[in-house]
């Protein structure tokens, strides 16, 4: 054989009983013992366990070499000591907005952004799939921006694009986590500017920011930007310096396209739900509003100018809304390549021409078709202010109200002619 066999031990059936009571009695020691023995083991464990805890204090770590630091934190330059400031006194005054809908409201949206026909139907989610409510007149969030208070009783400045959605229901968050429901009191039609207003707040009275005066505003200066960082992330802060000014730009998102004129460019970060947030200088004074971001460059942020904002706020306290001049012309600024590339006689002005969709150069009964004002003019100054790229006449009209009289200078058929005009009430067309 290959393998060794034990050969077979014959026992005796008297001996089998004592056996098992011994195998029993070793079991019943061999089981208190390790019971006695783990105990043991375990106070052993716990006492060196507390005996490192207890090493790890601070001053067993500074007996091993490492500096261990308890003075408060000192800023160690003057800057960030004005930003630290700027920023702990803004906190407050900073708000998240937050955008809401009915489950139901959401989910009939959903079908209707998504074309399909029979053969498709059965591929939409149910209700249930969407991870709604059950509830389908709960709220659920959509959406968030920013905004920041202007007065104790309440009053908030937002961009416009942040609440364009009549369908939706919104409320700020404030920094120390409570919510109010908000009414919009107006928006620019014009710029990209809501006034909103805290309700029902009863005795609570909020911290407004201070404004400044974005007509100060200095190339590299620097600037802190506050807002809901991607909707997700309050409060969230960013520094940077003042890239440009009086810069003109077409903004969309959300299905709204805006011509934003004469804003300033900031290299401080701001993300999508910064919308709406306050620009401050290092005093902690608003300058601008957050309003837009490059989608394909770094570091290129767009706010608007704090100056446009205090002109509706006066307004909307004096006269409950936002009241905004119209002339009634759809016109192209002219320049030296426009003015080459169309034949005229002029670089500069507002040349007053229709759209390549249908829109017209003059409306209708406006205050210019009544002034006489004919498409193929070339607008030149407005009571004797020049008009070109960098003073469109749409800037310059932020400088009256509805049922000012101005002074047109007006290029026509190689003449100049003078044209007084009554301003109208943007709301009237």
């Amino acid at each position: 054989m290959s393998i060794y066999e034990l050969p077979e031990t014959k026992i005796n059936n008297k001996d089998k009983k004592p056996k098992k009571v011994l195998d029993i009695l070793l079991l019943i020691f061999a089981f208190l013992m390790s019971i006695f023995l783990g105990l043991n083991i375990g106070k052993a464990i716990l006492s060196q366990a507390e005996v490192f805890l207890n090493d790890t204090s601070e001053e067993t770590l500074e007996n091993s070499g490492i500096n261990i630091v308890e003075e408060d934190y000192v800023p160690q330059t003057e800057q960030e000591g004005l930003v630290i400031s700027a920023v702990e006194k803004s906190m407050p005054s900073v708000v998240s907005i937050l955008v809401k809908k009915t489950s139901s409201k959401i989910y009939d949206e959903y079908l209707k952004g998504e074309p399909f026909d029979d053969f498709f139907r059965e591929l939409i989610p149910n209700y249930e799939d969407l991870n709604l409510p059950k509830d389908k007149n709960a709220l659920k969030q959509i959406g968030a921006g920013t905004g920041f208070f202007v007065s104790e009783d309440g009053m908030i400045l937002t961009n416009k694009h942040v609440i364009t959605d009549e369908t939706a229901v919104y409320s700020v968050l404030t920094d120390d986590g409570e919510e109010y429901d908000i009414e919009i009191l107006a928006q620019n039609p014009v710029q990209d500017i809501a006034i909103l207003k805290v309700k029902d707040a009863g005795d609570k009275e909020f911290i407004p920011l201070s404004l400044g005066d974005s007509s100060k505003i200095k190339l590299g200066q620097s600037v802190i930007a506050i807002g809901n960082a991607l909707g997700e992330f309050q409060n969230s802060v960013s520094i940077g310096v003042v890239s440009g000014l009086e810069r003109n730009l077409i903004a969309q998102g959300d299905n709204i396209v805006e011509n934003l004129e004469d804003i300033i460019q900031t290299d401080a970060a701001i993300n999508r739900g910064n919308s709406g947030g306050p620009l401050l200088n290092l005093r902690g004074e608003v300058v601008a509003i957050n309003t837009a971001v490059s989608m394909s460059g770094e570091n290129i942020g767009f706010a608007i100018p704090i100056n446009k904002a205090k002109r509706d706020l006066q307004q909307v306290l004096t006269q409950g809304k936002i009241a905004y001049p119209f002339i009634g012309v759809r016109y192209v600024i002219i320049n030296e390549e426009y003015a080459d590339a169309e034949d005229l006689n002029v670089n500069y002005g507002a040349y007053v021409v229709k759209g390549s969709l249908g829109e017209v150069a003059i409306v209708p009964n406006s205050p210019a078709d009544k002034a006489g004002i004919k498409e193929g003019d070339i607008i030149l100054e407005v009571d004797g202010e020049m008009i070109d790229k960098n003073n469109t006449l749409t800037k310059i009209m932020q400088n009256y109200f509805p049922r000012d009289q101005v002074s047109l200078k007006v290029l026509r058929n190689g003449e100049e002619k003078t044209m007084n005009i009554t301003l109208g009430d943007w709301e009237d067309f």
